[in-house]
């Protein structure tokens, strides 16, 4: 398939040049990746924030070594806190209505600035504070909306418009539209502290004060020894052979590596309208109603050197860190991602699962992810076929329609092959004929020989170097 060239492919034309200016500048994929992931808490706050979670998965040209990091978000209570009452809300998204809860009682640990700094630690070649630049900028400036995003700020404005949420999303008293600014007072001055003093300062001085502060008076259970007991953990990668390649990634709520092995071998000789089905058949509905407020940086270096991270706010809880611009995570209001057996400071799950591929002996194929809750593992799967199955540039396999199969249903983007959904029906599948192509369907981005692309649903770009 050739060289992977180098390159950033994210969910917003600013995320994707805060990374390619870091690579221009001699930065490693991870350190484009980390300025870019920073960079998304001003272009991209409605999906992502360092006040949230997220997951790596680095590939290191010289060795062929994968790892995986988890930097989620882990169960508040360890200085003996209780968590009051959540704020019950419902949004919709696809139009149906979903409820979950906000508020200081719905706030965990949160794991980016942790995760980013170690990212950086081991694989970093800039500077720190060259990494955080990018996103001081656009802190400093703000960044346009895309207009694909504003569907997704009307579905999840009921999480994002209280507290300081209103005058940043609701200048004026009515949302933002397309092509308008987004800007986040006092972010700025986050960046500049964490440029300054490291990512360590958001757990400890006056941040982590004030996190802890702003938490329990909204009722939440978060204290200092929950912050000062985060660690970044590695996780297994787990390894499926798909088309004769090796996809390498995480064990997600979803399963998605084992999804792709279930796949059957001689998938590429299928009809297309056999191989639909083989495809639904092996993204079974496990019941996952997450919001898909997630989103996705790829990175590849000029070394071949590959990071994806996958971030998230949850929803968003609603709880802001007063005059630094920053929004909490909503993690403990995901009520199907808390279970009994979570103590203070267990590390919760999460479906996503940022992927690379990698040929038989190991050279880099393939740098992809995917935001969008239980529909990661669907955007993963048709972008990962469309690429190696079908020889599609990454933009083409990411914009090319979708199907998504949920309790017994594909649901359908316009413009997907109606021979393939009549084999879908025929196989028992009811079929939902959506009438936009919508965010609910994911957001991928993926850096592979062919280019790099962000998901066109939600705005994305890929750029190269």
């Amino acid at each position: 398939m050739g060289t992977v060239r180098a390159g950033v492919a994210a969910g917003h034309p600013a995320t994707a040049e805060a990374g390619l200016r870091v690579l221009a500048a001699g930065g490693s994929a991870v350190d484009a990746a980390v300025a870019a992931t920073l960079a998304a808490s001003a272009s991209e706050s409605l999906l992502t924030g360092i006040g949230g979670g997220g997951f790596a998965t680095c590939y290191d040209a010289t060795t062929g070594a994968v790892t995986c990091l988890d930097f989620f978000c882990a169960v508040p209570g360890l200085d003996g806190g209780v968590a009051g009452d959540m704020v019950p809300i419902e949004v919709a998204f696809g139009g149906v209505p979903m409820a979950f809860s906000i508020g200081g009682a719905s706030v965990a640990v949160p794991g980016v600035p942790a995760g980013c700094g170690e990212l950086h630690r081991r694989w970093g070649r800039l500077p720190w504070h060259r990494v955080v630049a990018p996103a001081l900028m656009l802190a400093r400036t703000g960044t346009l909306l895309p207009a694909p995003q504003v569907g997704t700020l009307a579905a999840v404005a009921p999480a994002l418009i209280p507290g300081d949420g209103a005058a940043i999303y609701t200048p004026g008293g009515r949302l933002l539209r397309g092509g308008e600014r987004l800007y986040h007072p006092g972010l700025d001055t986050t960046m500049a502290v964490l440029a300054d003093d490291g990512p360590e300062a958001f757990y400890t001085g006056r941040i982590g004060k004030l996190m802890v502060d702003v938490v329990r008076a909204g009722g939440g259970a978060l204290g200092p020894e929950d912050l000062a007991a985060y660690e970044v953990l590695e996780r297994p990668v787990t390894t499926a052979t798909l088309a004769g390649h090796r996809v390498h990634g995480r064990v997600d709520l979803n399963a998605t590596v084992a999804s792709l092995a279930s796949l059957p071998a001689g998938l590429a000789d299928l009809p297309r309208p056999d191989r639909a089905v083989a495809v639904a058949r092996a993204l079974p509905d496990r019941g996952l109603k997450h919001p898909p407020d997630t989103t996705n940086i790829s990175a590849v270096d000029p070394d071949g050197n590959a990071c994806v991270i996958t971030t998230t706010l949850g929803i968003g809880s609603g709880v802001w860190l007063p005059g630094l611009g920053v929004n909490l995570n909503s993690m403990l209001g995901e009520g199907e991602l808390m279970t009994p057996d979570q103590p203070p400071g267990a590390r919760m799950p999460s479906m996503m699962c940022p992927l690379v591929v990698t040929d038989e002996v190991g050279n880099l194929l393939v740098a992809a992810g995917s935001a969008g809750a239980s529909r990661i593992r669907t955007a993963l799967t048709h972008t990962l076929l469309g690429i190696l199955v079908d020889g599609l540039d990454p933009l083409a396999a990411i914009a090319r329609p979708r199907f998504h199969p949920a309790g017994g249903r594909v649901h359908a983007e316009p413009g997907y092959p109606e021979t393939e959904l009549a084999a879908l029906a025929a196989a028992g599948y009811a079929v939902t004929r959506w009438p936009n192509r919508d965010h609910y369907f994911g957001g991928a981005s993926a850096v592979a020989h062919a280019g790099a692309a962000g998901d066109p649903r939600r705005g994305g770009v890929g750029v190269l170097l």
